[in-house]
């Protein structure tokens, strides 16, 4: 058996949230205590189920209570966790996995096999709401012996190992869920990982206390208080006052500012996140004439000058440079007089435009607004008239679910993985729930990739795929995002490419 410990390629957020009222101002407390103003709220405990299960940006807060299966460190690689080593056979009908041994879960119970064999059934029945439901399924008829794990492959997934370190991918406790059942789980959530719930307010703030039998490094910081800040001006307010040490994804020009000030620092890196606009297949963007002339109207370079102040890299496709399928040759012209011309073709002009509603954030990513107001601007020259319509995180993913979202609508993509599985198929294949572009021709391009076991051709076929969703204009990509954290001189913070804020990778200056 060859183990696979594979380096990835690049990645990868959502709900609603106040400012802690009353908080004591712990980033002016005694040492081992750190705040973080954190821009979403936490919608649900459960990191395998429901909407939020999806969520890239809440995927620091589930990290830092529960282990995934594999781990991936700050650059992406896979790194040994509660699975010491993982792999196939040579024929890939069957999954190997080993199970670190002396992990105990929060309340001082034992880790077991079981729990990685009961986690991973679970995860594979529909009946349980997991969202990647459909990759989970792929092995079954696990067995055990010892701390080894096999399982029969049912239909050969070649990122079933890589969704172990993305979302979904974590070991919940067999025998404590089966006893207080998932609503008693929401109100004491216990996992393996390095923090343990200390308090939990919904729509304000959580504390964590650092778990003393945590099985890897133990954490630098014994409290830390995470409050769920979604206004970006308020989190400027919390870094500047001092009342947090630590928060994220606030406007660029606010990151430059802040960084020059005495006592704060910062780091802003590129992500796994990427900006995109889906199109759904209705109304004016069942016109190919309309979705090409909407995506050659924008000047993805002038978004990231202007309103990201440089920071981020416009992209033409729902890949990155860090991602396994990255085609550098394919690209979309900005050609507003050519988007004239395309509508022109179809009756619409600015005296008679296209019109449909594109949904949006606000504040939720830095600028994401306002890059939507530009937008719609953009389109207006060349024949589009967008009414925005703003709504939060949570709204969107319940939407896209139900196959309800506007024409247009913002989202960013989190694909910490960097397989084209995820940004690309995952968004695009009708039959996924987390797409919202829905037409046979693409599904017909995208299904037989599922199961390629030839990796050169696999990732072949997804770079065509790739190219013909930008000629038939089916997805607007914009960019790959810089993530600005700013912190305290007193903190270090090492930024993971996955845009997730580890406070278990931050320790005292």
């Amino acid at each position: 058996m060859k183990i696979n410990r594979r380096e990835l390629l690049g990645y990868s957020a959502a709900a609603l949230g106040v400012t802690a009222i009353g908080l004591p101002k712990i980033a002016r407390a005694a040492a081992g205590e750190l705040t973080i103003a954190y821009n979403v709220n936490l919608p649900s405990w459960d990191p395998t189920t429901g909407p939020s299960a999806v969520n890239p940006t809440i995927q620091g807060l589930y990290q830092s209570v529960f282990d995934q299966i594999i781990p991936q460190k700050p650059d992406l690689s896979f790194a040994p966790g509660l699975l010491t080593e993982w792999g196939w056979n040579d024929d890939r009908t069957k999954v190997m996995m080993t199970v670190r041994e002396g992990v105990k879960w929060h309340d001082g119970s034992p880790f077991t096999p079981e729990d990685v064999v009961w986690s991973l059934q679970r995860a594979g029945d529909e009946k349980t709401g997991n969202p990647i439901q459909f990759v989970w399924k792929n092995v079954n008829n696990f067995k055990i012996d010892g701390n080894k794990i096999t399982g029969d492959v049912v239909q050969f997934d070649p990122v079933y190992f890589k969704w172990m370190s993305f979302l979904t991918g974590y070991i919940l406790p067999k025998a404590y869920y089966e006893k207080v059942g998932a609503e008693g789980f929401e109100k004491a959530p216990i996992g393996t990982g390095p923090y343990m719930v200390d308090k939990f307010e919904r729509n304000a703030f959580l504390r964590l206390k650092a778990n003393p039998n945590y099985w890897g490094t133990k954490p630098a910081f014994e409290n830390v208080t995470i409050k769920f800040v979604t206004d970006a001006a308020s989190r400027v307010a919390e870094i500047e006052s001092g009342s947090s040490q630590v928060t994220l994804e606030i406007p660029y020009e606010e990151y430059d500012r802040l960084i020059a000030k005495g006592g704060l620092a910062g780091s802003i890196k590129n992500v796994s996140d990427i900006g995109m606009i889906f199109f759904n297949n209705k109304d004016a963007m069942l016109d190919k004439n309309v979705r090409q002339a909407a995506v050659m109207a924008v000047d993805k370079e002038l978004l990231v000058k202007r309103l990201l102040r440089g920071y981020g890299q416009p992209i033409d496709t729902l890949e990155t440079p860090e991602y396994a399928a990255y085609d550098p040759s394919i690209k979309v012209e900005h050609n507003p007089e050519k988007a004239k011309e395309l509508l022109a073709a179809s009756g619409y002009s600015t005296k008679k435009p296209a019109k449909f509603t594109i949904q949006t954030t606000k504040g939720f990513k830095p600028k994401d607004y306002e890059m939507v107001q530009a937008i719609v601007g953009m389109w207006r020259k060349v024949g589009i008239e967008a009414e925005i319509e703003v709504y939060e995180i949570a709204k969107h993913y319940e939407l896209r679910a139900a196959h309800k979202l506007a024409p247009a609508a913002f989202y960013n993509w989190g694909n910490s993985i960097g397989d084209p599985t995820t940004s690309t198929g995952f968004a695009m294949f009708g039959p996924s729930p987390h797409s919202s572009w829905k037409t046979d021709d693409l599904d017909a391009k995208i299904g037989p990739l599922w199961g390629e076991k030839d990796e050169a051709k696999r990732i072949a076929g997804w770079k065509a795929v790739d190219k013909y969703i930008a000629e038939e204009a089916y997805v607007l990509p914009l960019i790959q995002y810089a993530q600005p954290i700013v912190h305290s001189k007193k903190v270090n913070v090492v930024q993971h490419i996955s845009g997730a804020l580890l406070p278990a990778l931050m320790t005292p200056a």
